[in-house]
């Protein structure tokens, strides 16, 4: 799409992969969805157009000429935090993992519904209005009374609500978007384990399952930025065979 037809109000959407039916058949039903789209078929063109552009949504495939979609998602999160979904004909457990691992915050596997497909962008775009939306409101200017209030604190663990800021024994954890939501939702029942079906449906936003590899995969990342050993954890814990939950001590 030229950028001349863009409707400024839209959300924006890059769709990467070399796949030209793949990309016509997901610009035609996403625009119909009332999205702007972007197009790239090599890695290296979707890196310079997500500077450039600095889309909402990015979908982006892994097989891709010049360089592969996990490099493209490693670049791009280093410098933007933005929702990636990644999609591919490759369904080995450990591409999907190492998807995650980069900083993807989903994963489809070719051949997907595109009903799924726009399922997800919806979820996740609908998850960055809403911090978008927060943090506005926080800058209009809160008291110092009401800020207090959207600060939970557990243990070594504090979530600024506001600030959509993690801190661990007083230190700033950077975290994405997708990781600061599974502590939060954790955060407001503290001690009570939550299932994988469950965080997937409302951190994620789906209204079925999906991979609930996809939430373990998220854990992990977690852990290692706020778990002082992770093979042996005090915050972030694992009810095995239930799900997780966030120690109060």
């Amino acid at each position: 799409m030229e950028e001349s037809n863009f409707d400024s109000s839209k959300k924006t959407i890059l769709i990467v992969d070399d796949e030209k039916t793949i990309v016509d058949l997901l610009c035609h039903h996403l625009k119909k969805e009332g999205y702007n789209i972007l197009e790239a078929n090599d890695g290296e063109t979707a890196v310079n157009m997500a500077f450039e552009q600095k889309p909402d949504l990015i979908l982006l495939d892994i097989m891709l000429p010049k360089v592969d979609g996990l490099t493209v998602c490693k670049r791009i999160r280093n410098a933007m935090n933005i929702p990636i979904i990644m999609i591919s004909a490759k369904s080995e457990e450990i591409d999907k993992i190492l998807g995650l691992e980069l900083g993807a915050d989903d994963y489809i596997t070719k051949p997907f519904s595109v009903r799924e497909v726009v399922a997800r962008v919806k979820a996740n775009l609908r998850k960055v209005e809403l911090a978008s939306k927060a943090t506005s409101e926080m800058q209009k200017g809160n008291t110092t009374e009401e800020m207090d209030r959207n600060v939970i604190q557990i243990g070594e663990l504090e979530l600024d609500l506001d600030k959509f800021e993690i801190k661990v024994r007083g230190k700033v954890i950077d975290l994405t978007l997708r990781e600061f939501e599974v502590l939060k939702y954790l955060a407001n029942q503290p001690g009570q384990v939550v299932t994988r079906e469950a965080l997937l449906e409302k951190v994620w936003g789906y209204e079925y399952y999906g991979d609930i590899r996809t939430v373990d995969v998220t854990i992990r990342r977690i852990r290692e930025k706020i778990e002082n050993d992770t093979s042996s954890p005090k915050i972030l814990i694992t009810k095995r065979g239930v799900g997780y939950y966030l120690s109060s001590k």
